[in-house]
């Protein structure tokens, strides 16, 4: 089934709608195994009363989190829906995962320190910004070189969670780690350029075709290259991934268990601390929404109240 036309079909029709790689996979997935589950039916033949059976089936026998549930709805719905176009109506009756909402783990200052300072380099300059400019893994990862306005300490994030762009403040204290962070970039620019087959960053939408040259400049560039090139799935194009962000949370863990941490410590932790005082940092036309150097809770005269003596 994995070279199914009608899989294939189903991935185009979201392709050509602009959803995300990502998107595409995980819709994939579960129209899949709802196929499987009946006996490789075509979905045209079944209904609601078979989505209400897989539903239920994941939620019972699969013990699936209410998350992963939803995501089998949102593919099924759109492969009816919208795919199929035969709308599958109210499917409220399956059998719904239930789970205790999970509780928020937030870092001290001190605590936070305590993990910088098990990290190292490019992984404690990431750490950094996670905890400073208030990214998330993925954003992060995604990162651009243009992206980084160190004459305003602003950080573009284009296309974050629910395709919306923003900024958010840099902390004057990662000036001059993300600026050797560059030249680093730079260094494996040139180093790529002398590779035959070599592609130049993978560019979004049709950003290629409109300015081929743009791939192999630095602008263009992943903050965080992979430290290997791969081969593009699709296109086998020669080119330098950004970083495997699931790299992030592990270093992360191991950092927390270095440092004797109790608490579990994952990339999303630290996006959750007080709100900073840094409005003057940014134009007022640019409204703060992110972290920044001064924390809006100063805990002790003395006792580290700012990001830098977190990060030094």
């Amino acid at each position: 089934m994995s070279s199914s036309p009608f899989l294939q079909s189903l991935c185009e029709h979201m392709a050509v709608r602009h959803y995300s790689p990502r998107t595409i996979k995980a819709y994939r997935y579960w129209v899949k195994g709802f196929i499987r589950f009946h006996d490789r039916q075509h979905p045209s033949l079944l209904g609601r009363d078979a989505v209400v059976s897989y539903l239920t089936h994941l939620a019972v026998t699969q013990k699936v989190t209410p998350s992963t549930q939803a995501l089998a709805l949102n593919a099924l719905a759109y492969l009816y829906n919208r795919f199929l176009e035969q709308p599958l109506g109210d499917v409220s009756a399956f059998r719904r995962s239930k789970r205790q909402a999970k509780l928020p783990v937030v870092l001290t200052e001190d605590e936070v320190r305590r993990l910088l300072a098990e990290l190292r380099g490019r992984r404690k300059l990431i750490a950094s910004l996670l905890y400073g400019s208030g990214l998330r893994r993925i954003e992060l990862t995604r990162l651009r070189v243009k992206d980084v306005d160190f004459d305003h300490l602003q950080i573009q994030v284009w296309n974050g969670k629910g395709s919306k762009h923003r900024l958010v403040t840099l902390a004057q204290e990662l000036v001059a780690p993300l600026r050797l962070q560059v030249e680093q970039v730079h260094t494996l620019l040139l180093q790529d350029a002398l590779v035959e087959d070599y592609a130049g960053a993978k560019l979004p939408g049709a950003l290629e075709r409109k300015y081929p040259k743009a791939s192999k400049t630095l602008g263009w560039q992943f903050m965080f290259p992979s430290s290997r090139l791969s081969h593009e799935p699709g296109t086998h194009k020669l080119r330098r991934h950004h970083l495997d962000e699931s790299l992030i949370n592990k270093f992360l863990r191991q950092a927390q268990a270095d440092a004797g941490l109790m608490k579990q410590v994952g990339s999303h932790t630290l996006r959750i601390h007080s709100r900073p005082i840094c409005c003057d940092r940014i134009p007022i036309s640019v409204p703060c929404n992110a972290r920044c150097c001064v924390l809006a809770s100063n805990p002790h005269p003395g006792s580290g109240d700012s990001t830098q003596q977190a990060i030094q």
